[in-house]
């Protein structure tokens, strides 16, 4: 059965807390499974979320700050541990080669599984496949950044009402979809666009170009909202979005569901982030993520 929604396993910034683990975000999209930023303690954050290394087919990390990354060795030495079966391609900024490489061979394993590097070194596609294309765009924070941008491609919305009146049922339907023509008859008269499904994810940085790139008309958009806007010189210098920021963003962009998220731990009550976002002019579905939350993906317009 097709599934798509965003597994939360962690909501920290820099310190984890007792309530918050370091960051990581497993979006389950039908078959696939896209690990986002997998910090310290991820693995023990899968079990509690009932994730399974198989159900990751790719790791998209934004940069190689601990929080973001420090996961990775004992994910993929669990992907190996465990056998997965289909190769697991990770993403992740080339600048930080260095450090994948530490984390993927930081302790003696065996390799049983596929890992296929797949380093990003500019803006564009990642992978255009038949489920989605997924692509990266630059971000501003203190070490090179990426954002990540799922798109899935437009299909076709059949109407009934349109399809009873020229006599077109049962198997004929399928004819239709697959030939674009029936007894003269043109697929584009019996049906409308169906918008793909968007989902962009926003990590460490600034407000940049690639911000708005990476949240334009995104059904769900995971945003970091490290800061209060009252710290907005805190959060500009050292390369992060407050609240109010990522409302704004979201408001611009006709984002659906904006869920905020990567808090600092100054903060022990995260509500306020939410009433900035609102207060920005966004009025969409706002989440203001805890550890474990499952958020589906918004149903189609």
């Amino acid at each position: 059965m097709s599934v798509r929604e965003l597994v939360v396993l962690g909501t920290a910034s820099q310190v984890p807390t007792r309530r918050r683990n370091h960051n990581g975000y497993l979006l389950r999209w039908d078959g696939e499974g896209l690990l986002f930023d997998p910090g310290e303690g991820t693995q023990r954050q899968m079990t509690h979320a009932g994730v399974s290394a198989t159900d990751i087919t790719r790791i998209c990390v934004s940069h190689f700050h601990g929080d973001h990354a420090l996961g990775l060795a004992g994910v993929i030495q669990r992907i190996h541990g465990d056998g997965v079966p289909h190769p697991v391609r990770a993403h992740y900024p080339a600048s930080g080669q260095v450090y994948f490489e530490r984390l993927r061979y930081a302790t003696v394993y065996r390799e049983r599984a596929v890992i296929e590097e797949r380093p990003v070194t500019a803006d564009g596609v990642l992978d255009a496949g038949p489920p989605f294309t997924l692509s990266a765009a630059r971000l501003s924070h203190p070490v090179e950044s990426f954002g990540y941008r799922l798109v899935e491609p437009d299909g076709r919305r059949m109407l009934p009402e349109r399809l009873a009146a020229a006599g077109i049922r049962g198997p004929e339907v399928r004819r239709l979809q697959e030939e674009g023509e029936l007894r003269g008859v043109r697929l584009a008269e019996m049906s409308e666009r169906r918008p793909g499904q968007r989902f962009g994810f926003v990590m460490d940085t600034r407000l940049c170009p690639g911000v708005y790139t990476l949240a334009e008309g995104c059904d769900l958009l995971v945003m970091e909202a490290t800061f209060l806007d009252e710290d907005a010189a805190l959060a500009d210098s050292y390369g992060h979005l407050t609240a109010g920021q990522a409302g704004e963003v979201a408001a611009a962009c006709g984002v659906r569901h904006l869920v905020l998220t990567h808090f600092s731990q100054r903060y022990p009550d995260p509500e306020p982030l939410g009433a900035q976002a609102r207060a920005a002019g966004f009025t969409g579905e706002l989440t203001v993520a805890e550890d474990l939350d499952r958020i589906p993906v918004p149903g189609r317009r």
